[in-house]
Formats: C-alpha cells, sequence, structure tokens
C-alpha cells in the first residue's frame, strides 16, 4: 500500500544540517514517530516526502527553510528587563527559558544577549531558518478509522440533532387518561 493523505503512518528518520551533524534521531531513541499524513501534525516537508512511499522503503529529502520550521521571524525576538526573571536567575547566554504568555500558553526561547539590566530573548524555533536533511524509512501504514456514523455514534447528540424533551404532565400513550 502506497502512503496517501490521511492514512496513519509510524517512520524511523534521521535528521541532518547540509553539514552531516546530526540534530535528531528516532533509531537512537528507538521509538518511531507516528501521525497522520496531511494532517498538519508535522513540518510540511515531512510530511509530503511520505507520500506515495511504501512499508521498508526509505528516502532521503533536503528540506529547504519553507518547508521545514519556517524562516526566522525577527518579530519573534525581544528585549526583555532581567527583573521580569526570578531574582536568583541565572543568565548566561545560549541558555532556553521557559515563560507563559498573557493567554497563559507557555513558550521557549533563547537567552541570545545579556546586557546590564535586559536579556535579549529569541522564541523561533531552533531550527527556523535552517536547511534539513532526512534520511526516513516507512516502517507501517494503515487507514484511518472511519468516522461515526450517525447509527452506530455514542455519547450525546450533536447540536445538529437535539434532544426532545417532553412535557411530564403529558401522560405516556400506554397510559389511560381520565377524560
Amino acid at each position: 500500500m502506497k502512503v496517501v493523505n490521511g492514512h496513519n503512518v509510524q517512520v524511523h528518520y534521521k535528521g541532518t544540517f547540509p553539514d552531516g551533524t546530526e540534530f535528531d534521531n528516532s533509531y537512537t531513541r528507538g521509538k518511531t514517530l507516528d501521525f497522520q499524513v496531511g494532517s498538519g501534525m508535522i513540518i510540511k516537508g515531512f510530511d509530503e516526502a511520505v507520500l506515495g512511499m511504501a512499508i521498508g522503503e526509505s528516502k532521503t529529502v533536503s528540506l529547504g527553510p519553507e518547508l521545514a520550521y519556517g524562516p526566522v521571524n525577527p518579530n519573534a525576538v525581544s528585549e526583555v528587563s532581567k527583573d521580569k526573571f526570578p531574582p536568583n536567575f541565572e543568565f548566561e547566554e545560549g541558555a532556553r527559558v521557559r515563560a507563559t504568555a498573557p493567554t497563559g500558553q507557555p513558550f521557549f526561547g533563547v537567552l541570545t544577549e545579556i546586557n546590564d539590566k535586559t536579556v535579549v530573548v529569541d522564541m523561533n524555533h531552533p531550527l527556523a531558518g535552517k536547511e534539513l536533511n532526512f534520511e526516513i524509512e516507512l516502517v507501517s501504514v494503515a487507514q484511518p478509522r472511519p468516522a461515526p456514523s450517525p447509527s452506530n455514534k455514542v455519547g450525546p447528540p450533536n447540536e445538529a440533532t437535539p434532544p426532545v424533551y417532553e412535557d411530564p404532565t403529558t401522560p405516556l400513550p400506554s397510559e389511560p387518561t381520565s377524560e
């Protein structure tokens, strides 16, 4: 079976920079990457690379930033006052930091510059702006599970089919009426 959009796949891969330096390896971790093709769960170029592959097949692809983690976004680099950090925080260039957005969502950054009263935090993905190479091996492929049909759906009715409520004072059809 050849992979098409919607298939669930398991792949092993090794990611390297153009100079051959390895940045990720599923073989080393001993765990495949599992995802649904075309779902947007992984970077676009990797997703597209598995299309048409068969189980046991391997391929090597080179991805530019536009098909990987995108270009470096200059708006994702900010100068932040040191007093925004805990009092005992040790500022070190290259250190990864975690912060929380006003929405409560966590995000990560890297300290790229340390000044007397401020630091510069780069919140771009560490692989943004980089060309990446992947050696990909397709381990398994499966059809997606079909969505439940209305006849076998489990759970409360959805908004398109609201529940029907009856007046509790109305007698049931099997009950005699006192007329």
